[in-house]
């Protein structure tokens, strides 16, 4: 049986394998989906493991979709522009790195009918999924993208890619019409200590966090009138462009795939 594995640290709360095995399931594939915590020096003989097939294919969650670049024989063209891998693939004996992310992100966004076209956007964090989701809004034509991350010089390194960001300091909040949380405060229910009183009605509350289903982040985003969507559906379709690499296959997404999701 085929195994695929989806890796990071913490990698706990990850509801990938319940989507995936789901998908597996209804699809009559005969493989399993797991996750596993993984420290930076486990990296490189966990990725020979799929190069020897041992593992089919995986997932990389934070903080490894940089890490994990070396080791790759080549990467897709949105791989390579956001240096950012969350799927690797075993193609022709060399092992391919992906960035689903973007789609994902896309996708999402304009499933909340919420046209970012022309929008300020402030993204708060650096790392992880951010070089994605820039990249998908640079594609729909925001009118400015604003990065803060409590580590300033991580958010400078993202002008290496994108040298028209904005880099705001950590606590100041600008103007802005979508904000997006792709910090890992919420994931244990911490309080983001931003002052988001004078931001204005009427705005895009995004967290990239999709469990808990609800962070204080969107709590406080819908108290003071604002649109709040969490990172579940751009988890979902990231999720599904990964098991189309992976099984040739586009997995059905409805409400029954989301209801999957929502009590863990």
């Amino acid at each position: 049986m085929k195994k695929y594995i989806v890796i990071g640290n913490p990698v706990a709360h990850s509801l990938s394998p319940k989507l995936h095995n789901n998908w597996l399931k209804e699809n009559n594939i005969e493989a399993s989906y797991d996750k596993v915590k993984l420290n930076v020096d486990e990296i490189e003989s966990f990725i020979d493991s799929i190069k020897l097939q041992k593992i089919a294919g995986c997932n990389v969650t934070v903080p490894f979709k940089k890490t994990v670049i070396p080791y790759l024989d080549r990467l897709s063209t949105e791989a390579e522009k956001t240096q950012s891998v969350n799927t690797i693939t075993f193609d022709g004996n060399n092992l391919v790195g992906h960035n689903t992310d973007i789609v994902g992100f896309r996708k999402a966004i304009e499933s909340l009918k919420f046209s970012v076209r022309n929008k300020n956007i402030f993204i708060l964090g650096a790392g992880g999924v951010v070089p994605s989701i820039i990249f998908a809004l640079k594609k729909m034509d925001v009118s400015e993208i604003m990065v803060s991350n409590r580590t300033k010089q991580k958010a400078e390194d993202l002008k290496i890619l994108f040298n028209d960001l904005e880099v705001i300091e950590w606590g100041e909040v600008p103007n802005f019409d979508v904000i997006i949380n792709a910090t890992s405060i919420g994931l244990n229910n911490e309080i983001m200590n931003l002052d988001f009183s004078k931001s204005g009605k009427n705005k895009l509350f995004y967290d990239v966090i999709y469990n808990p289903v609800e962070t204080n982040f969107l709590k406080k985003g819908k108290e003071l009138g604002n649109m709040a969507a969490n990172g579940r559906t751009m988890f979902v379709y990231q999720a599904s462009e990964a098991f189309k690499l992976w099984h040739g296959i586009s997995p059905k997404i409805n409400q029954e795939t989301l209801k999957l999701l929502e009590n863990d």
